[in-house]
């Protein structure tokens, strides 16, 4: 894109707020807490009935009215991120916080510069973009969604006649500029951006302001490499990810009998955080379980004949094409010897200055018949858009609007082989790993089925250019062909549902007895019994060292999957323990072999270089080594010697891998190499001193119990928490990601955790969430309720059926009338 400012609007004023704000009140005011009289007894066709800890249940007599049931709940516990959100997905951040500004909470997209993001969602969410998706969605999606954007605007207009009812404070937000009413365009723009976030948004800056051959290219939004960037799935740092099991009933002992463990880890804050609700329409949809915020059906959940849950694809859903352009113009390329012209689309932000007016600031974003332009050259000059040379990016789920038509069809699914079925059909999954059960069926089922790009390996091979070859050197997964011939365009399968993909067939898969299990490996290893393999490397490498957690996390399922159990509740008993328990994999590994070799000495020598202090000192490991020996290796907020652990592991980690351990890793026994350690590296115990000292620094006692750190601050108090990062081989995950420990909205980590089995009544379900409903748990605000549960491990007996919701002790209803 090419920059220039013109256009001067009229000064910025409240007014703007007025208008945004205006409208009658349509809706009642929120209730929380109160008990009004039931649905049938006063006629309203939309009901939301509380239960503990704050989960609405809402039931309507139609989709309209479904989504306006969701869209107000959403909007009670959330609006103020809500309205962040539209701002954004819109393309109006610098119109009402400014160019320069950055986005206060992490999210898919990352941080980038507001008026980045603002180019941005007006390309790739623009008018067009919408009426496309709305296209493709049943009829009774799209009622839905614009039931959600009418129970949200209810919402508002009620919060501006009265902003504070019940006791209930008004949002922060409640008179700002850009909280405003929306329409059905907000949701779609929202389910594009959902759609983007395995691909496009990984390079926001780097597409929005590509211009042919740039003198300076556009400076990235993070400080990674691309090396690093390319490396992170989905979202802006490692760990961004999510475990699942899922167990049949070789594991169960029951006939028919199964059970799921899903666990994403994710944002605590931002736009796509996690909201948990449960969805009735009589007669067509009875599901419960979590949304992204703006989202209008179930995405991650349960009903009472299926389950499933997801985990982030190692798969790559977007590629790159090396251009040759045309020596005379570069917004020019060839493309079997001919010349054709970019597709030039002029856009305009409005920007708010600092004295208040409001200017436009114009830019062209360059298309090609691949994908638009991106100029990568900050991260590495070959990649940059110069005269003779230029990248172009495909991202796969730019043209699938099937992904939330798959989710409304999987929330009124009524058997596992239907689940499938849909799954096979739509091809719609966007950057996820999906494991499921069904109701009376003894099998697992897992999929990494969905949009992904149809690049077979010998199409890899045929396209290579001297530039992709070195970029595999960077990345191995992501595809680079040749922009130059048309031959290597992505293939299309027969009858596919979208060209450039794969076929469903040629998509890892697998239905076993005993168990499926991903934690953001390539679906290689799902179960080791039974390795996936022959597949594109498009979708992710085979024969490859599992990550920590991955290795844990399999050392968990296979203890489960062993234990006898006789039913699916008794093992869903055992799964809802040990998925917590919150063990350091690297600390059962290597901990003791570390300590008998570092500890023998007892003072260490610290060159200045790698002391805290830069100076050159000797430290006294003793200490260290009599509180990590008595470390359970476990991280339980009251644990000691967990934070002392981390600080170590994390500077053993900068040994380089074939340096570290004595038996390199190997295919042929995954889940126990790489193994041995070189615990007599003389690095090694000089991990541990700096390890000592930076403790000091910060004038942490060795022994600190984990949670007088790793903490969150709702409703004035500080709630220790369990949990770790993934390096240290953690399957409960909490990772504040800023090299503090304090968990807040900025952080990653445990959100939504279910455990799900059926017996004859229907569908068994436990759940938490551990940064609660209201966007204020994990602000020092109101909420804490979930967030305490979570930290205590308390895992809360869902209310599905009618009977179980009327007999919650904290239950409370809000008829809506039409």
């Amino acid at each position: 894109m090419n920059t220039s400012t013109t256009s001067r609007i009229p000064r910025w004023g409240r007014r703007m707020a007025a208008i945004a704000l205006a409208g009658a009140v349509l809706g009642a005011a929120p209730a929380w807490g109160r008990r009004d009289a039931p649905s049938h007894a006063t006629g309203a066709v939309i009901e939301i009935r509380r239960t503990t800890d704050g989960i609405p249940h809402i039931r309507a007599t139609s989709w309209r009215g479904l989504g306006i049931g969701y869209g107000q709940a959403q909007a009670e516990d959330a609006l103020c991120t809500l309205a962040d959100a539209f701002v954004t997905f819109s393309g109006q951040r610098s119109l009402y916080f400014g160019a320069e500004a950055k986005p206060q909470t992490r999210s898919t997209f990352g941080t980038p510069a507001n008026l980045d993001l603002d180019f941005f969602f007006q390309a790739f969410a623009s008018a067009d973009a919408v009426e496309a998706l709305k296209r493709e969605q049943p009829a009774e999606l799209n009622e839905l969604i614009a039931g959600f954007a009418e129970g949200y605007n209810r919402h508002v207009r009620a919060l501006q006649a009265a902003p504070q009812r019940d006791g209930d404070a008004a949002p922060a937000c409640a008179d700002a500029p850009w909280v405003r009413t929306i329409g059905p365009k907000d949701i779609y723009r929202r389910m594009l951006a959902a759609g983007l976030a395995g691909g496009y948004t990984h390079f926001v800056a780097e597409i929005a302001n590509a211009k042919p051959a740039a003198a300076l290219p556009p400076a990235p939004s993070d400080k990674l490499s691309l090396s690093t960037r390319l490396d992170i799935p989905v979202g802006d740092a490692h760990g961004i990810g999510s475990n699942v099991l899922a167990f049949g009933q070789a594991a169960t002992g029951e006939r028919g009998g199964s059970v799921l463990f899903g666990n994403p880890h994710w944002y605590w804050g931002g736009p796509d955080r996690f909201y948990q609700a449960h969805l009735t329409l009589p007669g067509k949809m009875d599901v419960a379980g979590v949304s992204f915020l703006g989202i209008p059906v179930i995405m991650i959940g349960f009903n009472n004949d299926v389950a499933w849950s997801h985990t982030v694809s190692a798969a790559r859903r977007f590629g790159m094409f090396d251009l040759t352009l045309d020596p005379a113009d570069p917004t020019r390329y060839l493309v079997d010897g001919r010349s054709e012209p970019m597709r030039a689309q002029s856009l305009a932000v409005a920007v708010r200055r600092a004295d208040g007016t409001v200017d436009l600031v114009h830019r062209t974003l360059y298309r090609t018949r691949f994908g638009p332009v991106v100029d990568l050259g900050a991260r590495h000059a070959a990649l940059g858009w110069s005269a003779r040379k230029a990248v172009a990016i495909r991202d796969i789920n730019a043209d699938n609007p099937r992904i939330f038509r798959n989710f409304f069809r999987w929330d009124q699914a009524r058997s596992l082989d239907e689940f499938i079925r849909i799954q096979r059909e739509e091809l719609a999954m966007p950057w996820v790993n999906t494991a499921a059960i069904g109701r009376g069926d003894g099998r697992a089922w897992y999929a990494d089925i969905g949009a992904v790009p149809g690049v077979p390996d010998d199409l890899r091979a045929a396209c290579a250019t001297p530039l992709s070859k070195a970029f595999a050197a960077l990345d191995p997964a992501t595809p680079m062909l040749d922009g130059s011939r048309s031959a290597c365009e992505w293939q299309s399968a027969k009858g596919a549902v979208q060209s450039g993909t794969l076929a469903a067939d040629r998509m890892p898969s697998l239905l076993r007895e005993d168990y499926v299990a991903n934690m953001n490996d390539s679906f290689w290893l799902t179960n080791p019994a039974q390795p996936l393999t022959g597949f594109a490397s498009v979708l992710g490498a085979e024969g490859r060292a599992l990550s920590m957690r991955g290795r844990e996390g399999h050392r968990i399922a296979g203890e489960l999957a062993a234990a006898g159990e006789t039913s699916s509740r008794g093992l869903a008993q055992r799964v809802m323990h040990k998925t917590l328990e919150a063990r350091s994999y690297t600390a059962d590994r290597f901990k003791s072999a570390l300590l008998d070799a570092v500890c023998a000495p007892g003072q260490v020598e610290l060159p200045a270089e790698e002391s805290v202090s830069k100076a050159r000192t000797r430290v006294d490991v003793q200490p260290a080594c009599q509180v990590l020996r008595r470390w359970s290796n476990r991280a339980d907020a009251t644990d000691r010697g967990a934070l002392l652990w981390d600080a170590f592991w994390s500077r053993v980690l900068k040994i380089p891998a074939k340096e570290l351990y004595t038996q390199p890793f190997s295919a042929t026994t995954p889940l126990t190499t790489p193994s041995g350690i070189h615990a007599a590296d003389p690095r090694v115990a000089r991990a541990l001193a700096a390890a000592v000292e930076d403790m000091a620094r910060k004038g942490w006692a060795l022994d600190t119990p984990l949670g007088a750190r790793r903490f969150v601050r709702s409703e004035g108090r500080e709630v220790p928490l369990p949990g770790g990062c993934d390096g240290e081989g953690y399957f409960a995950i909490a990772c504040a990601n800023e090299g503090d420990y304090t968990m807040s909205d900025r952080s990653h980590g445990n959100t939504y955790l279910q455990v799900v089995y059926f017996d004859r009544r229907g569908v068994q379900a436990h759940t938490l969430l551990a940064h609660g409903e209201r966007e204020t748990a994990v602000r020092n605000g109101k909420g804490m309720a979930p967030v305490a549960r979570y930290a205590r491990k308390d895992w809360l007996r869902f209310p599905f059926r009618e009977e179980d919701i009327a007999r919650d002790p904290l239950l409370s209803r809000k008829a809506l009338r039409p």
